[in-house]
Formats: structure tokens, sequence, C-alpha cells
């Protein structure tokens, strides 16, 4: 016999009984970036090697280990997009969206990264982002946290969730700053694991990220950034705060938040929980003004966030938040021949009534008592019998399965009003 196929490691199956929760979460994002203003882009999933080299920067983790990099039979370098911002900054260039124009974008699908497994962290993961251009203020920054605020308030994350901001000043500041960060380092250079070691050289900034116990207070005695920037990239992280502050958004101050990507500048954030373990972080992002003349564009300021789909879900089971399930409302029972064919044209003048009415029609035939199970087991409210006695009458039998209420008959031509009746209801109890 062979041997069953297994989908990879870390790309994992989305079931029947799962997809209410990411329906919620796509649902309540749709609705809050449309109150923004925010536009829709989809990019593919596969883009030149070239492009996440030199945006994300070769001495990051994810271009040394994490990216699925394969050449096609062209001989060019391709690669699964891990994260989506530089797919989105090449696609708004290639299609000339920049030109003398502001752009408030938003997308959301896969992502892939080679990485160990574990919860809240795979191989294939989905994200939504959103992505604005030509915004050069911290107002658009704080556009920002105030949209990533209110989706969590609206996916009831807002109380198990802390925002923490920093600055990472402009690019001189951070070349000014690194110089003075390894030096701290070099005088710490026993305390430094192997990660850290290989990073002192390439990209220092990154060690102040790291989660190993053992470095924690050395990284906390470390200079910090927020005390060396420029004074325009202070000016600009003192209104972020004050607007921020104005709006009634809480804040934590994190000098060590840098972010794990090489184009960030000035303002940079993270959403974060402690009810996930080590993968903490829900939604997270900042500035990139340097990255559209890193691909080759014109200057253009950039900013904007992206949220793990994955991760949101596990902090609404762990919160106990998830939503109910989209059980259907109505299952349609049908009894012999007459009532197969007149059930089916009932079922869509029913439907034709209400475009959101969640109505099963039974397929496959089957005895009375086997269509009951199946009218009970689909989670419906309500089973609407059909035989040949209802049809010479004229009606339709009225069963309830999640209520005391008695069985009774209705009309045929009343049965749209029941069905108001039935959604009104289910509207009050979500």
């Amino acid at each position: 016999m062979a041997k069953n196929i297994q989908s990879v490691r870390g790309m994992n199956d989305l079931l029947p009984e799962q997809s209410s929760d990411w329906q919620y979460i796509e649902s309540h994002l749709r609705q809050v970036v449309a109150a923004y203003g925010y536009s829709e882009i989809r990019t593919p999933i596969v883009e030149m090697t070239e492009l996440f080299k030199r945006s994300i920067g070769e001495v990051t983790d994810i271009v040394e280990k994490e990216m699925y990099t394969f050449a096609d039979r062209n001989g060019d370098s391709l690669t699964l997009r891990p994260e989506g911002t530089a797919s989105c900054v090449r696609a708004a260039m290639q299609n000339g969206l920049l030109h003398n124009q502001t752009q408030r974008l938003w997308y959301m699908g896969p992502m892939f990264r080679h990485e160990r497994p574990q919860r809240g962290r795979y191989r294939q993961f989905h994200q939504i982002g959103v992505e604005t251009f030509g915004f050069d203020g911290p107002d658009i920054d704080a556009e920002l946290i105030f949209m990533s605020a209110r989706l969590l308030k609206r996916l009831g994350l807002s109380e198990f969730t802390t925002l923490q901001i920093n600055s990472l000043g402009s690019q001189e500041t951070r070349k000014a700053y690194r110089d003075i960060l390894v030096a701290y380092l070099n005088e710490h250079r026993e305390l430094l694991d192997e990660d850290s070691l290989r990073r002192i050289d390439s990209n220092p900034l990154r060690i102040l990220d790291s989660k190993n116990p053992v470095m924690q207070a050395m990284i906390q005695g470390a200079p910090k950034l927020v005390e060396h920037l420029d004074t325009e990239s202070k000016e600009h992280f003192d209104t972020l705060c004050a607007t921020l502050d104005n709006a009634g958004i809480q804040y934590q101050i994190n000098p060590c938040l840098v972010r794990g990507l090489d184009y960030y500048c000035k303002t940079v954030f993270e959403w974060v929980t402690d009810k996930l373990g080590a993968q903490g972080t829900v939604c997270a992002g900042g500035r990139f003004d340097g990255l559209v003349e890193q691909l080759g564009g014109k200057p253009t300021y950039a900013s904007g966030f992206a949220a793990g789909i994955e991760r949101l879900v596990e902090l609404l089971k762990e919160v106990n938040n998830s939503p109910q399930s989209d059980d259907v409302d109505v299952y349609l029972l049908m009894a012999g021949d007459n009532a197969q064919a007149t059930g089916s044209r009932l079922a869509e003048q029913l439907r034709d009534h209400c475009s959101q009415l969640r109505l099963v029609s039974n397929c496959g035939g089957g005895s009375f008592k086997s269509q009951m199970k199946r009218a009970d087991k689909s989670g419906a409210s309500v089973a609407l019998i059909l035989g040949d006695d209802e049809i010479e009458q004229g009606v339709v039998t009225v069963k309830y399965l999640r209520a005391e209420q008695d069985q009774h008959q209705v009309a045929v031509e009343a049965l749209p009003a029941l069905i108001d009746e039935l959604l009104e209801m289910r509207s009050l109890r979500e």
C-alpha cells in the first residue's frame, strides 16, 4: 500500500471548524482599513530573490537562513516572499503608484520562512499588512498606531496587548550610534552568545533585541539610541508621543526595540502580549523612508505595519474570545420525489429573499430519521420539513432544534417573515 502523503512540516491545513476565527479577523480588518480610506493591493507570492536581499538586508536571519529560494528553469533566482513590505514597494514602483502621489495600501496573504515550527511561528504563515507612501510627518505614524489599536479593540484584544514604541533616528544617527554600541558590546564580549558575536560587526542593533536571559542585564545597560537622536528625529518622536497622549493611547517607550529588518528608520512600534510565550509580538511596524530609493526608486517617505493572523487567532483562543462558529440557520428536510423538486425551488426562493440566510438543503436522500440527524449535526437553529402532506396543504413544518418551542406548520407564503424573525434573533445573539 502506498504511503499517505503528509503536508510539509510547518505548513498547516486550515480546517472548516477553524475558519470562523480567520474570517472574524479578516472581516474586522476589512472594516478598519475601509474606515481609514485604505485600498487593497495583491502581489505574487514569488519574487526575484534580489528584492529581499536588497530590502531586508543580507546579514539578517531571514536572508541568511530562512528564505525559500530556488532557481527556475530560466536560471533566475526566485524566493517565496518572507514578508509583504518589499513586495508592496516593488509593485507600487513598477506600476507607477508613487510618482507625485500619496498612497494608503493594505494586503493580506501567505508568507514563507524556513524556521523551526512552534506555536505562533510557522513556515507558511499569514499576515495582514498596511503600507503608506508619501507622508513625511509623525501624523501618519500615529494613524497607523490608531488603526492597529482599533483593530485589536474590535477583536476584543486591547486589554491583553501593550504598545511599545521607539525611534531609530536617521541613517546618519544610526551610523554614529552603531560605533558607540559596538564599543560597548566589545567591552562585554564575554557575555555575548554565538548569534550576537556573529552580529557585532554586521548588524549590532539586532543584539539589543536578543531574548537570551543571560544577556538582559548587559543589554539594559547599553547606550540608548533614543538618547543620541538627531534634532529632526527627536522632534518627530516627541510629536508622535504627544499625539498618542492626546488621543488617550497608552504606550511604553522601549529603547531596545529595533525591529528585525534593516529598512526601518525613525518610528518603530510593536503590540506585544504575555499570553503567547516567546512569540509575544502580534502586530508591529514603523517607518522605512529609505526603502524605495534602496530598491531603485526616488526618495519616498513610507511607513506601515503588519500583523500575523495565526498569532491573533492563538490570542483569541488564549483569552477565550473566539467568535461563535458560523452554524447554519435553517436545514431543509425533504421526503419524497415531489418534495425534492419543490424543496429545491423553495430553498432558492428563501435565499433570494435574504442573502444573509445560511440554509442547507438535504442532499443524498435518506430516511426522515437520518435527515434529522444531519440537521442536528449542522448546528441549524430550525429544521424545515417538507413532505407530501405539506405540499398538498401548501405548508412547511417548522421544528426548533435549539430552543424549547413547539413544532408547528407555516404557510409557504409566510416563510419569508419567519426567516426574517430567525435572522433578527441571530443578530441579537451575535
